[in-house]
């Protein structure tokens, strides 16, 4: 019975030692970053999912150059051009009266309201965002000289 007490007190006695060992490694571990001067996990994760850049976006605007309203060439070449010219996502190619008859077919009207409100993939006023209700109108005329 004695070997069996003085067993059962050195267990008691290593389970206290490894309890102060622990709370001895671990708790200085849990205030690290909490006003230690050291850093914490947390910022270092902080600084590895940061963005390697970032990106604004403005408004840019075409500046015109003497303030007057632009024709519908100039208005074709700076805007529609980048679509109406190769056909890209699925805009009718300038010049193309096969493509373009429906179209015309519908009246000047419906086609300044497409242009305007944008169709399909066209964006309203064909990306151009500064456009005037007459510059548009004179681009879709000018289009619409090309299909004829």
């Amino acid at each position: 019975m004695a070997q069996q007490h003085s067993s059962s007190r050195l267990i008691l006695v290593v389970t206290i030692v490894v309890a102060i060992v622990l709370i001895v490694v671990i708790w200085p571990l849990s205030l690290i970053g909490k006003g230690s001067g050291m850093p914490s996990a947390a910022d270092d994760v902080d600084a590895r999912i940061q963005p390697v850049a970032k990106v604004e976006l403005a408004k840019a605007t075409a500046a015109k150059s003497d303030g007057k309203p632009r024709d519908g060439a100039t208005v074709y070449q700076s805007v529609c051009m980048a679509c109406h010219a190769s056909g890209a996502a699925g805009a009718p190619k300038a010049g193309d009266k096969a493509a373009w008859a429906p179209r015309i077919a519908t009246g000047t009207a419906a086609l300044i309201k497409s242009v305007t409100n944008g169709k399909g993939a066209m964006p309203p006023k064909g990306g151009g965002a500064d456009l005037t209700d007459g510059e548009i109108k004179a681009a879709v005329e000018h289009l619409v000289g090309l299909a004829k």
